[in-house]
């Protein structure tokens, strides 16, 4: 018989406690996400805030900010991505161990921000890495961060052991690093990892 949300919180009340090896697997793994102490613009200023005493994100477990890429599981893309640092980001992203996650924070990180025109800066870390939750803002402040960082948490919970649900580092057939981009003669080669993105489709008018 299955047990419903309902009757579980109905017994917890009661001191009784039900669960499974999936839910105790994916509640350690959410709430024990280290963070890498990486910045790149005026996000970070942001990200660092969020770690202070006002807004304290050591209350979601994540107050351990690992200074080397080996010993964290979150990548927080915080700033401009510019063409010149994109290849260091990939390597620090290739460096970090299995399960690990990325957070697109602000504008920049996402599509380039107010200086998507320029030459020198990528239009979204998402070209290279795969990013699981964007948080849009110029930038975002600690508390947007803070949902970013929930969503994750929600989204870890939600992915199963097995199956085709079942996280990336769990898939014996995906890879868990991604070709660094180099420079090329007037762009980065390749200017994306076509397995991560593709560009949109161009609208097209119907033909009267």
């Amino acid at each position: 018989m299955e047990i419903t949300p309902e009757q579980k919180d109905e017994l917890r009340r009661h001191g009784i406690l039900l669960t499974s090896l999936e839910e105790l697997y994916n509640w350690g793994r959410s709430h024990s996400v280290w963070p890498l102490q990486f910045g790149l613009a005026c996000c970070a200023i942001e990200m660092i805030a969020t770690s202070m005493a006002r807004f304290d994100i050591a209350r979601f477990g994540s107050e351990v900010f690992r200074p080397s890429p080996r010993q964290a599981d979150l990548l927080i893309v915080s700033g401009t991505v510019t063409k010149k640092m994109a290849p260091q980001v990939v390597r620090l992203w290739n460096q970090m161990p299995e399960p690990k996650y990325c957070i697109a924070m602000g504008a920049c990180a996402i599509s380039g921000g107010p200086f998507k025109q320029g030459y020198n800066v990528l239009k979204g870390i998402d070209r290279y890495i795969p990013v699981d939750v964007y948080i849009p803002g110029c930038p975002p402040r600690p508390e947007a961060l803070l949902n970013g960082l929930i969503t994750l948490q929600a989204k870890i919970s939600g992915q199963s052991i097995s199956g085709p649900d079942a996280p990336r580092h769990l898939g014996s057939a995906d890879s868990c690093e991604y070709p660094v981009p180099e420079f090329g003669g007037h762009d980065l080669e390749p200017p994306k990892n076509p397995d991560l993105w593709q560009p949109p489709a161009p609208a097209r008018a119907p033909k009267p």
